[in-house]
């Protein structure tokens, strides 16, 4: 699947490898907007909805090798060689995929609070709850679908997240198929080391990238190095931008010096 784009041109490219930026569940591709501002100085940026998200097309699978080959449809349509993947939560999933399914297309990896496990969990059976209350209600406007929101949500920034995603009385994402595929979205399946640098940024107060998943981390990218944001949890982009940028900046550039 062909994903729905918005590409920038690099103010000034220096020969960089263009940057695919990736969301999580329940996103789209304006969510990364805050890394896209700042990477445009010196690189083509392309942000991406992924499946089942924002503009993108509609499927029933929704696991990480098919998102993965969406993300390689996506650069043989626009004819890119190879890329830098910056990824946050299920995209840095869908990233860490890529590396099975095609890593020479992989210039630099960075994966933004997410590691290669199955997290056996579900942490969002509030938000599903949230969402299918808007629906069930007919609301038309986000003042309406935020009101409803607030008897299941209690996080007003998780609530403004997801009205991004909401317009003309629907949302633009596929919430029976993304509940249907749940178990494999949190899921994963082991894939063979890569062997380059890739950087790992964490959130300090984020269950998602702990101590107990080094190894499992280790052992699929052995050149993985960690990068922890105090302060921060799971959107650490949103909450540290100007950390995480930093954090990119470092590693992008070691690959020059």
């Amino acid at each position: 699947m062909k994903l729905n784009t918005r590409a920038q041109t690099a103010q000034d490219p220096h020969n960089n490898s263009p940057i695919v930026l990736v969301h999580g569940l329940f996103g789209s591709l304006d969510n990364l907007g805050v890394l896209a501002r700042e990477l445009i100085a010196s690189h083509d940026v392309l942000q991406v909805d992924m499946r089942n998200h924002g503009l993108s097309g509609r499927a029933d699978e929704m696991n990480y090798p098919a998102m993965a080959q969406d993300l390689l449809d996506t650069l043989d349509d626009r004819q890119i060689e190879q890329a830098t993947f910056i990824g946050h939560s299920m995209g840095g999933k869908a990233v860490m995929a890529l590396t099975a399914l095609a890593p020479e297309r992989i210039d630099q990896l960075v994966a933004i609070d997410i590691a290669p496990v199955d997290y056996k969990v579900r942490r969002h059976d509030e938000i599903f709850a949230a969402i299918n209350a808007v629906t069930a209600a007919n609301a038309t406007t986000r003042q309406q679908a935020a009101a409803l929101m607030r008897e299941h949500v209690a996080d007003e920034g998780v609530i403004q997240f997801l009205l991004k995603s909401f317009a003309d009385g629907q949302w633009r994402f596929n919430v029976p198929v993304l509940w249907e595929q749940y178990p494999h979205i949190v899921g994963w399946e082991t894939v063979p080391a890569w062997d380059k640098p890739a950087l790992f940024i964490c959130g300090g107060n984020s269950p998602y990238v702990t101590e107990a998943y080094k190894e499992p981390l280790l052992a699929q990218f052995p050149q993985a190095r960690a990068h922890v944001i105090a302060g921060a949890g799971h959107w650490v982009h949103a909450e540290k931008p100007e950390a995480v940028m930093r954090a990119i900046q470092r590693y992008l550039t070691e690959k020059t010096n």
